[in-house]
């Protein structure tokens, strides 16, 4: 471990040593100067280890000082470093707190008091701005817990009511709490998980944290204290400045003081303009009693040892100058770092290279063994915030992300993390009115769950309502058969009655029509794997030097989509690919890479496009990533003149030009390939069919590969692996900063600031406004607002050679402002624009919403979207839900999540051709997938059973599903589990388990959350092994019920299944064993059955332990 060696130089680094004495005097101040980049943090935490002192570190700003967290954090371990943030965005702004950041300041000031060993508290002005509450006031509400304490049940909860906690259901944010017979779980604001507390009696049992998103435990406490949020701003206790607050001893490194003075006077400012505004008939706190100004600061900082790192401001007292120099900047060209490199080895230095993982660290060695001379170098994985140079010490340490010029992404404890998963879940809960599909009855509305008598024992149903009148009880244990109805838009579906023959009419129209398109799929594909395409070479080194230059790292999705693509291209079949990701996942970096390897090959390259701006977008993209190599790179559109087409054209037929990329317009029969050995298609769900035959006769046997962006459900995904290889990219690429979403009412004065601070900066504004009537008004209202800038008005009634002649001249920088309608939604590419308004963004959908949304944030600034809606108690329900999740969901990548729902619809449909979103909108989406899923099977197993070799080693399944009826009371009691939800939910999770360890699991996990097992569900849980054997052995039916367990046999005479060993052990057992099992054969109204009866089994454990005799 390479990064022990650099911390030990600095342990025993003459200056820190002198910095260490420094510490130990009181009250003395003196300068740091000269510590670069990342050397302060190992200065910082050495010094730390040795002194016993807490430390506070004052950055300039949030961002910064969030980095040098990151830093200190791996140098130190999680447990020392605390983050302490400023709660809110503006003052008086209750409304606006942001809630993990109270947290983090909770635990900050619970730690100070808490007297556990010193530890190092990073923050920023804004931070310090606020007063926190005195420390007897904390004391006094804070309720310590400990284990094997006396306390009653009923105390804790009147104390956290006390407190202002709410009581829910399950637990998701700092605030909330819930009981369960004797267990509560509470989510306190000084700790960033949750607890849960087990009553035994009056006693406390247990105390462990857990974790939101799954609600299971995760380690156990030895004693706990629970603290309400402090922060709330209109209680009037006593508030005293933070630095009172802290230990006298602390130790204060403060990167700018008069900058830090001017940024506290500002705010207090407008702390006092805000609070000038506010109503007087309500008593607020003055501003003074709330924040801080500079000057208040300022004085206190003379009653504590304070460092000054910063170069600018000079102190009175010693100065200690380190000698380190930042890291140079090599601008992408590897010859010149190893140069610099080697003469710095031969300086006598040692080089270090800092990785954020192994995979940038083989990316180094595979660059540096393509060099001629050998590199003197050694990488770490280490994620460091800035190279250095250290004269004195003789380091030098660079990182990866400056060398490859990339973005490098900090990350801050988030407590909102956890609630996207459970936003997830509401998203997809059954509500009692819902419509849902059964695949043997049709679609009906979900009536929640009853409990039914079934020969004077409870039993647990779902009741379905068909019709006017027809009730349907469904078993708990054929929870699989049914699903939440997913069609078009909300459009209520078609309900017919129970019995009658519509429902099966219908299904076996769908299942014709999907095993017939199924069936010419699977024929091309297999066409194609007879034939012979041309097997490029291994990478070369220029391959790896194109793919270390990207901006970017590379998530783990995208490099494997990539090898993938690169496997498939060395093989002598023609490839014949799917890449599918979100917007901005990184499709286009896989397609830039395969070319590259193409040209690299000499072969060339036709990308195909379906609009004439992504032509040019990807000419761009294109040229931009492969300029430093040679390579001629042209494009076709309706933009280009006759005579640059016809340049293109010749270019392509005498091979001069390597990647040409292009509209239709690449169809055209003047075209004709010197070499193609790759076509790339975008999109391709935009392209007609005409113009995909045409591409056909291009691509017998070119490799080719295809884009798209629309996430296709995984099921769907995995049956038509039968047709062609699949790469999905499901994680967001992690150097975007996620687009900070605010919910704004339509105020003139945040939309000009927000449109100002935007141009300020360089970038360019998208405003979405979907009315045509009136948009030139709103343009007029924003040039109003922001005369300097200049604005464009796009929608889809222009012609389009205008709107694409805007769009160009938006993409070049020639307006600032885009005010348009959602037409932009479809691929527009602008890095420049990191602002969008989105007006009225309650009328969207979540997948529309989103898409836009990934319009901005896509090169290394911050971005911004404001969505403007009405308040919020004008909207609907819905509405409100779907803006609520957007602004959770702010990381990339989330889209998937949230859009699945809403784009599994849509997705489904283009997949297989157009026709068939009818269908889906007759039989409800999950149903069309189990359809399509049967339609696959069956034909690899009939029709193309020599193209898919069967795999003999597993047993075939000649049950695919087993049905049980009993009269045991065999489920979750109400007072066990309380929220219907909830018991659902595990229900349906119990009927996807296939293995005893998976079971097992689930054991633990409930008797985690909701505490001891009750017999009931001891019985339901065997009753799923009793469900598996019964698969194993052939049963399709078992019955326990008055004493005796009933199981039906395969209903097909002919099976194979009755030639298996399975069915013969079965009968020698019932041979053996004449007095408690009869085998007979019964008249059924279905023909004949046979069946085998066991007697004297009184509980389910009996039935069990019986089928496992045989």
């Amino acid at each position: 471990m390479s990064k022990q060696n650099i911390v030990n130089q600095y342990q025993k680094a003459d200056k820190v040593l002198e910095v260490i004495k420094a510490l130990q005097q009181e009250k003395n101040q003196f300068q740091l100067s000269n510590l670069v980049g990342s050397s302060l943090s190992f200065v910082i935490s050495e010094t730390f280890k040795k002194t016993e002192k807490p430390y506070l570190l004052i950055f300039n700003d949030k961002e910064e000082a969030a980095y040098f967290l990151n830093d200190l954090e791996q140098l130190l371990g999680d447990k020392n470093v605390l983050f302490y943030p400023g709660s809110y965005r503006r003052p008086y702004q209750i409304e606006d707190t942001d809630n993990a950041n109270v947290l983090l300041r909770s635990e900050v000031l619970n730690r100070i008091n808490s007297r556990k060993k010193p530890a190092l508290i990073v923050t920023y002005p804004t931070a310090l701005f606020e007063k926190v509450v005195t420390k007897r006031e904390l004391e006094k509400n804070t309720l310590k817990i400990t284990i094997g304490e006396e306390l009653s049940l009923d105390f804790v909860n009147e104390v956290l009511f006390e407190y202002k906690f709410k009581r829910v259901d399950f637990v998701t944010e700092p605030g909330d709490f819930s009981v369960r017979g004797g267990i509560i779980d509470v989510f306190s604001f000084s700790n960033d998980e949750p607890y849960r507390i087990e009553f035994f009696g009056d006693e406390i049992d247990s105390i462990r944290t857990f974790d939101v998103a799954s609600q299971l435990s995760k380690e156990k406490l030895k004693k706990v204290s629970i603290m309400p949020n402090v922060e709330n701003k209109t209680s009037l206790e006593n508030r005293q400045n933070f630095l009172k607050y802290i230990a006298s001893n602390t130790v204060i490194f403060l990167k700018n003081s008069d900058l830090m003075s001017q940024k506290l006077d500002k705010f207090f400012k407008k702390a006092e303009d805000a609070f000038d505004d506010l109503s007087k008939e309500i008593m607020h706190l003055k501003p003074s009693e709330l924040f801080c100004d500079g000057h208040l600061i300022e004085h206190e900082l003379h009653n504590f040892t304070t460092v000054n790192f910063g170069n600018t401001s000079k102190t009175k007292g010693q100065e200690i100058a380190f000698t380190t120099n930042p890291q140079p900047s090599f601008n992408k060209q590897f010859n010149l770092l190893i140069d610099n490199l080697n003469e710095y080895h031969k300086a006598g230095f040692t080089n270090y290279i800092f990785c954020a993982n192994d995979q940038q660290a083989k990316r180094f060695k595979d660059i540096f063994d393509d060099a001629e001379q050998k590199v003197h170098y050694e990488t770490i994985v280490f994620p460091l915030y800035q190279g250095f140079i250290d004269v004195d010490q003789k380091l030098v340490c660079y990182t990866d992300h400056q060398i490859f010029e990339r973005y490098h992404k900090f990350r801050l404890k988030n407590g909102y993390a956890k609630k996207l998963a459970i936003t997830l879940q509401e998203l997809n809960k059954l509500e009692v009115g819902d419509y849902v599909t059964h695949m043997d009855h049709g679609i009906g509305k979900f009536g929640g769950l009853q409990k039914i008598d079934v020969q004077g024992k409870k039993q647990e149903a779902i009741k379905l309502i068909y019709g006017e009148r027809d009730i349907l009880y469904v078993s708990i244990h054929s929870l699989h058969k049914i699903s939440k109805f997913n069609g078009k838009d909300g459009k209520p579906p078609k309900i017919y009655k129970l019995g009658s023959g519509a429902w099966k009419k219908i299904k076996q129209k769908t299942k014709a029509r999907v095993k017939h398109i199924a069936f010419n799929l699977i024929q091309l594909y297999a066409k194609r794997k007879l034939q012979k395409g041309y097997a490029f070479g291994p990478d070369t080194h220029i391959q790896h030097e194109l793919e270390g230059s990207f901006m970017y790292e590379d998530t783990p999705d995208q490099y494997s989509a990539t090898q993938d693509v690169k496997r498939d291209m060395e093989k002598d079949q023609p490839m014949d690919r799917l890449v599918c990701g979100d917007v901005g996942f990184g499709k286009t970096e896989v397609a830039v890479r395969a070319a590259f390897k193409a040209v690299d090959n000499g072969k060339q390259v036709a990308v195909l496009v379906p609009t004439t701006i992504l032509a040019f977008q990807h000419y761009q993209t294109f040229s931009e990533r492969l300029k430093n190599f040679p390579i001629k790179i042209d494009y076709l559109n309706r933009f280009r003149t006759a005579k640059q087409k016809t340049t293109a054209i010749n270019g392509v037929n005498d091979g001069a030009v390597d990647i040409i990329i292009g509209t239709h317009q690449l169809t055209n029969p003047r075209i004709q390939f010197k070499d193609l050995g790759l076509l790339i298609i975008d999109e391709e769900q935009k392209f007609g069919v005409a113009v995909k035959d045409k591409l056909k006769t291009l691509k017998e046997n070119v490799d080719t590969l295809t884009l798209t962006a629309t996430p296709i459900p995984r099921t769907l995904q995995f049956s038509l692996m039968a047709a062609r290889d699949l790469s999905v990219i499901k994680t967001a690429p992690p150097n975007r900063h996620p687009i900070e979403s605010n919910v704004i009412r339509f105020s003139e004065d945040t939309i000009r600031d927000a449109i100002s601070y935007e141009i300020s900066r360089g970038g360019q504004v998208f405003f979405i406004h979907n009315r045509i009537d009136n948009i030139k008004e709103v343009a007029g209202l924003l040039q109003r607002l922001v005369p300097s800038a200049k604005i464009g008005i796009g929608h889809g009634q222009m012609e389009g050679k205008k709107l694409e002649e805007l769009m160009f001249a938006f993409m070049n920088g020639d307006f600032d402002v885009l005010v348009s309608t959602t037409i932009i939604e479809s691929g527009l590419d602008v890095p420049n624009a990191n602002t969008i308004f989105i007006n009225n963004a309650n009328n969207f959908g979540l997948s529309d919403l989103h898409q836009m949304r990934g319009r901005v944030g896509r090169s290394n600034k911050k971005a911004f979207c404001h969505f403007i809606t009405p308040p919020y108690h004008m909207m609907t329900d819905d509405a409100r839900k779907r803006i609520e999740a957007l602004v959770l969901f702010s990381d990339l990548g989330s889209g998937i999540n949230i859009a699945m729902k809403d784009l599994e619809i849509r997705g489904a449909g283009d997949l297989l051709g157009g026709e068939q979103s009818g269908f889906i909108n007759d039989i409800g989406f999950d149903t069309y997938q189990k359809i399509l899923k049967e339609a696959i099977e069956e034909l690899k197993e009939n029709e193309f059973a020599e193209l898919y070799p069967t795999d003999n080693s597993k047993p075939k399944e000649y049950v695919k599903e087993v049905q049980i009826d009993t009269d045991f009371e065999i489920l979750f009691p109400d007072d066990y589990i309380n929220s219907i939800t909830e018991r659902l939910a595990l229900y349906n999770k119990l009927g996807t388990l296939e293995k005893e360890e998976e079971l097992k699991v689930f054991e633990t996990e409930i008797i985690d959350r909701f505490g001891e097992i009750p017999t009931q569900v001891e019985d339901l849980l065997d009753s799923v092994r009793i469900k598996w054997l019964a698969k194993e052995l052939g049963l399709e039916k078992v019955i326990l019920k008055q004493k005796r367990l009933v199981g039906y046999f395969v209903a097909d005479q002919q099976s194979d299944f009755y030639q298996t060993e399975a069915f013969t052990s079965t009968l020698k057992y019932v041979q053996h064993n004449p007095k408690s099992v009869v085998m007979k054969e019964k008249q059924t109204k279905n023909g004949l059955r046979l069946m085998i009866t066991f007697i004297k089994i009184t509980t389910v454990k009996v039935a069990l332990k019986t089928l496992q005799k045989i």
